[in-house]
Parts: C-alpha cells; sequence; structure tokens
C-alpha cells in the first residue's frame, strides 16, 4: 500500500487527526491499512475516498471524501483532511471543487452536506467560501477519537443550483 505511508503521516498529525471525529491519535500504519482497504471495498458503492496528491512529488497529502451516499435522496456528506503542512495553501479548495463537479454531475446528486467543529475556523470558512450554507449548530454531536473531546459541530448544506452559481467565481 504505497500512499499508507502518506496517509499516516499526513492524518497521524495531532493537530489534524483532533478536527476530525473518527481519526484515532496516534495513527499507526495498522490504521492506515485498514482505512485503505475499507475505502477501496466501499469504492462507487456508498462512498469515494479521494486522494490530493502533489503530483511532482507523488505524495499524498490529503483526502477528500463523499460518505453516505444515498442514491435514492440524491445526497452525500463530504469530509476531508489535509498534512498540516499544506494548510492554507488551496489545496483543500481545489480539491473540494473536484469533488463537488463529481457528486452533482456524474453521480447527479442534488445536494451535499458537510459538518465542521465550531471551533474549526479555516475550514468554516473553506465551506462559506465554496458556496455551502450555515444550516445550523449540531450540539454536543461529535466525539474525537483522537482526543476523546465532544465537540459542536456547524451544518452546511449545498444545493446543485448553488453550486452551479458559486462554482464560476471559484475557477
Amino acid at each position: 500500500m504505497p500512499d499508507c505511508k502518506d496517509i499516516v503521516e499526513g492524518v497521524g498529525e495531532y493537530d489534524v487527526a483532533k478536527r476530525t471525529a473518527n481519526v484515532p491519535y496516534p495513527y499507526s500504519q495498522s490504521d492506515g491499512q485498514v482505512y485503505i482497504r475499507k475505502s477501496q471495498k466501499n469504492w462507487g458503492k456508498t462512498s469515494y475516498a479521494f486522494v490530493i496528491e502533489l503530483k511532482m512529488e507523488k505524495k499524498v497529502i490529503g483526502i477528500m471524501s463523499l460518505e453516505s451516499i444515498n442514491i435514492f435522496t440524491r445526497t452525500a456528506i463530504t469530509g476531508s483532511w489535509i498534512n498540516k503542512k499544506y494548510w492554507r495553501q488551496g489545496y483543500i479548495t481545489e480539491a473540494k471543487i473536484a469533488v463537488n463537479d463529481f457528486a452533482f454531475g456524474t453521480l447527479q446528486l442534488r445536494r451535499l452536506t458537510s459538518t465542521v467543529n465550531t471551533d474549526n475556523a479555516a475550514s468554516n470558512a473553506t465551506q462559506k467560501k465554496m458556496g455551502y450554507i450555515h444550516e445550523g449548530v449540531m450540539r454536543k454531536s461529535a466525539r474525537s477519537l483522537a482526543t476523546g473531546k465532544v465537540h459542536d459541530l456547524n451544518l452546511y448544506g449545498l444545493l446543485k443550483d448553488d453550486w452551479k452559481k458559486v462554482r464560476s467565481k471559484l475557477i
């Protein structure tokens, strides 16, 4: 599993892991292998996990995912993380544009949702920049495996029609 080392390095950083609900800390090589196998098994069924890669270095620096895909309701949940070394460099925005295009174009979904810890200023700003509408706060709804702490989450939603309006401003 060639990407496993990069995944462990990136999401295994405490400052990254603590901003997620489902990533333990420390994050081991075994955790990475389990994640990769699960992602491969679920690919195209209930989820898609896309790597964010620096092409020149052939290095995985993050993951952008579509999860809980529901073909009947035409909805999914987005999630992401990026190696701390690459924060605030536009990689998440670039990846989110591609994944939103895939979700609304290829999969013909009508709505995406995303949840973000209320104290994660950068991720909250990214959701708004991408056209996601803040729909409320889910109080004490997520517990971080990395810290054991319970967090409030901001809930964001993006409709296909809204994405069509926002996309041209981002490209």
